[in-house]
């Protein structure tokens, strides 16, 4: 069932794009039982939802130019989809793509318009690449994808399926709109974790970047990890941190470089510890770096304060006094 959009304000139209894409997966051996709760899922989501902006954002995407695709590259550090294109074309795309500000994650070039975005999303794929494993034929989950960069940046694997989900309205259409000239063949659905079947366990790779510090109950997230992998599977975590040994895990008083909603800040060696209390075996660090102004700073395509106004002047704390922003990437099996 597909609902009308209802106009500014009014509920949100459930996506054909959703069912269309899920089909594909109705005969895959591990996927195909879960399909038609997914489709309903999406479809409950859209239609309780109100949300001013959506059918803003979703007119946006209907009224993409439609250009001929010539090729489209997922390994380089902008995904790129190239085509013939005219100067009128270009300034109307870029028009479109403008609307759908901020954008958080990337960066895209689509013929030729270049979405700087906030996040140089390439700098964490290139610590997160060499490990993982090959994805060719594989299953995948990305639980709080945003856009859907890191699924793209996949899909020059060939994976068998590219599933997301975040509940983030803007970044689905974000998504979406790359998706019409890049057919990465992955999708995103409007789901919260919580909003996803409570276990199925079909993936092979299960990545979870930038989600853990938010959660209020870090174990429930950990536990609900592993009820998606597939016997063989692996978890990437991706988080915050802070330096300490296994006794140190920061719960920060109030905001944290002015975000609401952070609640832990483990250092390496506690969450090392949870990790493997809650079940996890092979518990490797894979990378713990400090995050630049190169990596995350105002462009024009994310205009509100980032990371140099989150810090002070010379970068050695939050405005709130805390440590800087210090990231960790942890592999893990079952």
């Amino acid at each position: 069932m597909i609902l009308p959009s209802h106009g500014i304000g009014g509920t949100p139209p459930m996506m054909p794009q959703y069912q269309e894409r899920l089909q594909l997966w109705r005969d895959d051996a591990r996927l195909g039982p879960y399909i038609s709760d997914l489709q309903q899922r999406v479809h409950q989501r859209l239609a309780s939802h109100r949300q001013g902006d959506f059918p803003r954002w979703y007119a946006t995407y209907q009224n993409l130019p439609s250009v001929p695709v010539q090729s489209v590259e997922f390994d380089k550090r902008a995904i790129t989809v190239s085509g013939d294109i005219d100067p009128a074309g270009q300034q109307a795309l870029r028009q479109r793509l403008m609307e759908l500000h901020p954008w958080r994650k990337g960066p895209f070039d689509l013929f030729g318009v270049f979405i700087d975005s906030e996040w140089q999303s390439w700098m964490k794929w290139d610590r997160l690449a060499p490990h993982l494993p090959d994805l060719t034929g594989k299953r995948v989950l990305d639980i709080g994808c945003g856009n859907g960069y890191y699924l793209m940046r996949m899909a020059a694997q060939r994976p068998r399926a590219l599933l997301g989900a975040d509940p983030g309205l803007m970044q689905i259409m974000q998504f979406w709109t790359v998706e019409k000239y890049a057919s990465s063949g992955a999708c995103v659905l409007p789901l919260a974790m919580q909003d996803l079947p409570a276990r199925m366990p079909v993936f092979d790779l299960v990545l979870s970047m930038g989600v853990f510090y938010h959660r209020k109950d870090p174990v429930g997230h950990l536990l609900g990890l592993k009820e998606y992998l597939a016997p063989g599977g692996q978890v990437i975590l991706e988080t915050l941190v802070v330096e300490g040994d296994a006794n140190t895990c920061l719960m920060p008083p109030g905001r944290y470089a002015q975000m609401r909603n952070v609640w832990f800040l483990p250092s390496v060696a506690w969450l090392t510890n949870l990790l493997q209390k809650v079940g996890f075996q092979a518990v490797r660090c894979l990378d713990e770096s400090t995050t630049s102004f190169t990596e995350q700073r105002q462009t024009e395509w994310m205009r509100f304060h980032s990371l140099p106004q989150f810090l002070s002047a010379d970068g050695t704390q939050t405005r709130e006094g805390l440590p800087p922003p210090r990231r960790a990437i942890f592999a893990m099996t079952l």
